[in-house]
């Protein structure tokens, strides 16, 4: 009885410190991120700023982890009232979206400022995406699982859909997105998710690194 409770103690205390050296590779890692893109961060502000006058960051909620709500950061990429004129995602002929905004998706420079949410501990480096909450109320509850989960800046689906927006055309581009995208995306998170490992992260974010600038 008493070796079981040992063996027991000894996993949890594995798995807490386990759980301290991914929290601390992600803070580090974001860390230094945020002070070797500073000068990236600035440009892309200026640049962000001059264009219609309007704010620099675009925040929003978003869900987190045990459905958690905080707000994301991400450079603003669409006019200054988008959110009262449109959906919570946006199409590829989205009107709203600003000539620098589209420079910005295309290779995903307005995600970066999320290196904040990871140092402040509402997200991950590697992770299911975060998810709004209009669309998360859609969940089944086999989906809602996701949410057991800490969110992430990329991930092996965010890699697989990094052309979303192409894909979301016509006038049904939402019901495209809830009923045909979302799903899958949500399996493949949860498929990486049942064997993540910090290696597993930093493979991700090299190809991800790869993917934008390569």
């Amino acid at each position: 009885m008493f070796g079981r409770i040992s063996s027991i103690g000894i996993r949890t205390n594995g798995k807490h410190l386990e759980k301290i050296v991914y929290n601390v590779f992600n803070f580090i890692c974001a860390f230094i991120g945020l002070l070797v893109l500073s000068p990236l961060f600035l440009c892309v502000a200026f640049l962000v700023k001059i264009h219609d006058g309007g704010k620099v960051f675009y925040r929003t909620t978003r869900v987190g982890r045990n459905n958690r709500l905080f707000v994301i950061y991400k450079f603003r990429t669409m006019i200054p009232d988008a959110t009262q004129k449109g959906a919570g995602i946006t199409s590829a002929d989205d009107s709203r979206i600003t000539p620098i905004g589209r420079f910005l998706r295309r290779y995903k420079l307005d995600e970066f400022p999320q290196l904040l949410n990871v140092v402040l501990g509402d997200m991950n480096l590697v992770g299911p995406r975060p998810e709004d909450p209009r669309y998360v109320i859609l969940y089944s509850e086999e989906q809602r699982k996701v949410l057991e989960f800490k969110p992430g800046m990329t991930s092996p689906a965010s890699l697989r859909y990094s052309n979303e927006e192409r894909l979301l055309i016509g006038d049904n581009f939402l019901m495209t997105y809830v009923n045909e995208i979302l799903p899958k995306k949500i399996e493949m998170e949860m498929a990486y998710l049942s064997h993540q490992t910090i290696f597993g992260d930093i493979s991700v974010i090299l190809r991800t690194i790869f993917k934008i600038f390569g």
